[in-house]
């Protein structure tokens, strides 16, 4: 296999990102602080040659491709096995609210989230293996090429783990910022993780910013 460049960016934010709740499968938009951290991202990633930009289905993720698609002339490839984790009936819940409704999950959530299946939703290790062969099958198509990949919170901590070498029980042992940047190399038989949430771009000025 030629070796792959991942760019394996969040969405940006929502307002349930802002007000902590879990969204999941569900379909929110982004803020419009979202979309400015999203052009930054994009601005960061302009220089970079890519051969393909993907997202998750959900339009947070689309619309946050799109932007970052944009000044490499490329379409976006919705691929579902991104897509978020799955919470059920937690989905539109605030943390504590769930904390409230559904004590012993929570604690266990927060402690072990592996073993977690909130109700009517899926499990870490269900979201690991279709994040893993959907990896798998980019790495197959776009050997020797960069490619973007934006996803969500969860999926892009799984990536992460699995270029560890750690499993989904290290849920919690790294995180994923809304609009954060992460770059891992692919290679036969190796993996190396380049840069991890990586977030200066957000504190960069924008071009206008700059030119007064």
């Amino acid at each position: 296999m030629k070796p792959v460049r991942l760019f394996a960016v969040r969405h940006g934010d929502t307002e349930f990102a802002r007000e902590r709740r879990f969204t999941g499968s569900r379909d929110v938009a982004l803020s419009p602080h979202g979309r400015q951290q999203v052009e930054a991202v994009a601005r960061a990633l302009a220089g970079t040659f890519l051969g393909a930009v993907y997202s998750s289905p959900l339009s947070r993720a689309r619309a946050s491709a799109e932007v970052i698609a944009a000044p490499h002339s490329l379409g976006v490839r919705v691929e579902p096995a991104f897509r978020e984790m799955a919470f059920g009936q937690w989905e539109g819940l605030t943390r504590a609210e769930v904390g409230m409704r559904y004590p012993r999950e929570f604690e266990t959530w927060a402690s072990a989230p592996h073993v977690v299946r909130p109700a009517g939703g899926e499990r870490l290790d269900e979201v690991a293996a279709r994040v893993g062969k959907g990896l798998a099958a980019l790495c197959e198509e776009h050997g020797g090429e960069s490619i973007a990949l934006v996803s969500h919170a969860v999926v892009t901590r799984l990536i992460v783990l699995a270029a560890l070498g750690l499993g989904p029980d290290r849920l919690w042992s790294v995180d994923a910022s809304p609009a954060g940047i992460t770059e891992i190399e692919y290679q036969d038989g190796w993996v190396t993780v380049h840069r991890m949430n990586t977030l200066i771009h957000l504190e960069q000025p924008s071009g206008m910013e700059q030119a007064t």
